[in-house]
């Protein structure tokens, strides 16, 4: 297929949630995403007059995982938005796991990313050091032998992502999957290799690293361990989509965050940048 064609919405005689839209809604497939590593489909999904864009995911078109064997990238991905939910703070856009074209996949609100205020989330410079209102990542080969220091801004809204995958254990946040939104938002993308039950965690958003959670961020933490205990409304719907023993390991990532304190720091055990970092 084509390059997806940007769908204008139809007018809405009703109101639904976009939840409930991503659900009920009818697919109609318009193009394929061409730069996706697994099969990624840009859809309209419509229901009682109401339409938007989507991505739909199908399990059909994943490939296989040695170090992620159980479960699917689609399950992942709804499991990703549940504690995003849960936390307050919506940084993944809707997500529903229902069946399509090509059978059960994952369905997720279209976001069309805007510019960004400011000088936007992520920047190389010539410096050793971040200037004002950046944070360093690592240095980061340009060519002809030349470094520059790659940073992310010093941005409450990343600062927030930065716990979320601390929590979902998220091990390939680039910088392409970090979409600025309408209104300030900023939404995460991409979230098919998360829960895994061992370390994995690869972000380009360290700039914390080792630096005491806000209030809130232990205030939203304390909210998720309440949230994950046997019986809470986040721990049976996780049942659903991630194994025993990765919702287990996600319960003890949410208590050593709230233990520690701090935002946690690259492990040596596992390459802590994606790559490509973008």
């Amino acid at each position: 297929m084509s390059a997806p064609e940007r769908i204008p919405p139809r007018s809405v005689t009703t109101t639904r949630t976009p939840a409930e839209l991503l659900a009920k809604g009818e697919l109609t497939v318009r193009g394929r995403i061409q730069e996706a590593s697994n099969a990624a489909l840009y859809c309209t999904v419509s229901y009682e007059g109401q339409e938007a864009a989507c991505v739909y995911k199908p399990v059909a078109g994943e490939r296989p995982l040695w170090d992620f064997p159980d479960g699917t990238l689609a399950e992942r991905e709804v499991a990703a938005y549940e504690v995003s939910e849960a936390t307050g703070w919506g940084l993944v856009p809707p997500t529903v796991l229902r069946e399509g074209p090509y059978g059960e996949g994952m369905c997720q609100l279209w976001i069309d990313a805007v510019a960004d205020d400011g000088d936007g989330l992520l920047a190389l410079v010539d410096s050793e050091e971040p200037g004002p209102g950046w944070k360093a990542i690592a240095f980061a080969e340009v060519g002809e032998g030349k470094t520059a220091l790659l940073v992310h801004a010093d941005d409450e809204r990343l600062r927030r992502l930065a716990v979320l995958d601390a929590v979902i254990n998220n091990a390939d946040r680039k910088g392409g999957h970090l979409l600025p939104g309408d209104q300030g938002r900023l939404y995460g993308i991409d979230h098919g290799v998360t829960f895994n039950a061992e370390n994995k965690l690869r972000t380009l958003l360290w700039g914390w690293a080792g630096e005491p959670l806000t209030p809130e961020a232990v205030e939203v933490l304390t909210g998720l361990k309440s949230a994950l205990a046997p019986g809470g409304a986040l721990a049976v719907r996780l049942a659903e989509l991630v194994t025993g023993d990765e919702l287990e390991a996600t319960r003890v990532r949410v208590d050593a965050l709230l233990s520690s304190g701090r935002h946690p720091e690259p492990s040596g055990e596992w390459p802590s940048i994606p790559w490509p970092p973008v």
